[in-house]
């Protein structure tokens, strides 16, 4: 059965954001985790539904449902990992390209998670829930790169924080569409979900999240360019809106660009992760050369 829980708000906590009161007085949820429960209607003030920039006022009466356990879907399976670096507390992957990172609606088998449930057993955060052991941050099917994965929950904090104070490098590559005046610069454009589309994500103002993302160019090809990317925020599609938000949508990049047909997906690697070991508070940082795929295009768009 799902849990209710109860939480009455006193006058020092009045004004604040909700996701944040409950997060902090809750064991166990995140404010991601609160946030989806708003996004669901599992969090009523005074027995209604509010949107998740609710400020808490006096006397509210907030009940956060919290439903079963999800049954597990995913099952190990014996996939190939390269791992770059693998301790106690964590693991860095390189993930190729094709390959999704959890089990979602078509895409049940051969995930990354699939791959990490073989590989480590029971050795994974449960802090994103059953479907996703592990996985602080994710990048998408068609990109390849660097992720981190946290063995337990106390290093799945301390990553996210990390990643929620900006202080967790993420650094990628890419070759983008179009030739660029500037050669380097800031893109710094609210991001939210497409009003039409629901499996896009756009620069908007209605029910957006900041997103910054630094760029400069390696690299002009004519119509073509070599670009290194920084992250700043970390959104969901946030390289790919943001660079065809300024007219240099990521090459093969068929949901924010145009389809090329000899290009599968899009041209996009996650190079550098850097971060603050969970236990040691050493920094450290790693680096995945740009795989096969990507040095082929290079050379391919070099000759035109």
């Amino acid at each position: 059965m799902s849990e209710i829980i109860h939480l009455y708000v006193d006058e020092k906590n009045c004004g604040g954001r909700i996701d944040k009161y409950i997060s902090d007085n809750t064991d166990g949820l995140t404010r991601s985790a609160v946030q989806g429960l708003l996004e669901k209607g599992n969090i009523l003030v005074n027995g209604k539904n509010i949107n998740k920039n609710y400020k808490i006022k006096l006397n509210d009466d907030i009940s956060v449902e919290i439903p079963e356990p999800q049954i597990m879907d995913a099952v190990p399976e014996n996939i190939p990992l390269d791992i770059v670096y693998e301790d106690d507390d964590l693991l860095v992957v390189n993930k190729p390209k094709g390959m999704v990172v959890h089990p979602a609606h078509a895409n049940y088998n051969g995930t990354l998670v699939n791959a990490l449930l073989y590989h480590c057993g029971e050795s994974l955060s449960g802090i994103n829930g059953v479907i996703r052991p592990g996985i602080v941050h994710r990048i998408d099917k068609n990109t390849s790169g660097l992720l981190i994965v946290a063995k337990n929950d106390k290093s799945h904090l301390h990553l996210a924080k990390q990643i929620k104070e900006h202080s967790f490098t993420r650094e990628y590559e890419a070759v983008a569409t179009g030739y660029f005046k500037e050669t380097a610069g800031t893109i710094d454009a609210p991001i939210g979900r497409h009003k039409t589309d629901r499996k896009k994500m756009c620069v908007t103002t209605e029910n957006s999240r900041n997103a910054v993302t630094h760029y400069s160019v390696i690299k002009q090809y004519g119509g073509f360019a070599h670009v290194r990317l920084r992250l700043e925020t970390g959104r969901t599609h946030q390289i790919r809106v943001h660079l065809s938000y300024i007219g240099h949508a990521v090459l093969g990049d068929d949901v924010y660009g145009k389809r090329y047909r000899d290009i599968d997906g899009q041209c996009l690697h996650a190079r550098k992760i850097g971060f603050i070991h969970p236990t040691t508070e050493e920094y450290m940082e790693f680096i995945s050369e740009l795989p096969e795929y990507f040095r082929k295009i290079l050379n391919k768009i070099e000759k035109t």
